[in-house]
């Protein structure tokens, strides 16, 4: 696949070319949607700004099961593998994990029942573009309300990536996780 876009060419801006080598590990060259997204500083600033990745509300697991499902959902492919190659491991995904954050239903047996509402609540608001009453209620029994503020964000910001990258047709990074040959969105 040719991406629709191509990435900002080197040498970048002193500043981009700063801010670009501090993103990935030392001899790891800057994502493909961080390059192109550096055609233009300002989005590049913009979309920096708007990323979840710090430390939050959420542990890592949970955050990483919210934006993994919701490209998942989105058909992100290039996202959804970014994060499984550089988070599976460090959040103890194995196999099963992977493939369930693809699977048709919520329930599978690798989630403990509070991962089962961060699912459900991304694939409603992906389905739906809300919450509905019944499950607000489950979710608030569960997190806080700065958690729920959290994943309520971080499901939009990755549809959002999703789009970026499904549109712009960007090619997997070289050590990206591809999609389970047999799952469907």
């Amino acid at each position: 696949m040719t991406a629709r876009i191509a990435p900002a060419a080197q040498p970048y801006a002193p500043d981009m070319e700063k801010t670009l080598a501090g993103l990935m590990p030392e001899g790891v060259e800057p994502l493909l949607l961080f390059r192109t997204l550096a055609r233009d500083p300002r989005l590049f600033r913009r979309f920096m700004a708007g990323g979840l990745l710090d430390k939050g509300n959420l542990t890592l697991r949970e955050r990483e099961i919210a934006i993994d499902r919701a490209c998942a959902r989105c058909g992100g492919e290039y996202e959804w593998g970014v994060h499984m190659a550089l988070f599976a491991e460090k959040v103890g995904f194995g196999e099963a994990e992977i493939k369930a954050t693809r699977a048709a239903t919520t329930e599978q047996a690798c989630w403990s029942p509070r991962e089962q509402l961060i699912l459900r609540l991304v694939d409603q608001l992906h389905d739906t573009s809300t919450i509905d009453d019944a499950l607000w209620a489950l979710l608030a029994a569960e997190f806080s309300d700065e958690q729920l503020l959290e994943l309520l964000m971080l499901t939009g910001f990755y549809h959002m990536v999703s789009f970026v990258v499904n549109a712009t047709r960007l090619p997997l990074e070289p050590y990206a996780v591809p999609f389970p040959e047999d799952q469907q969105d």
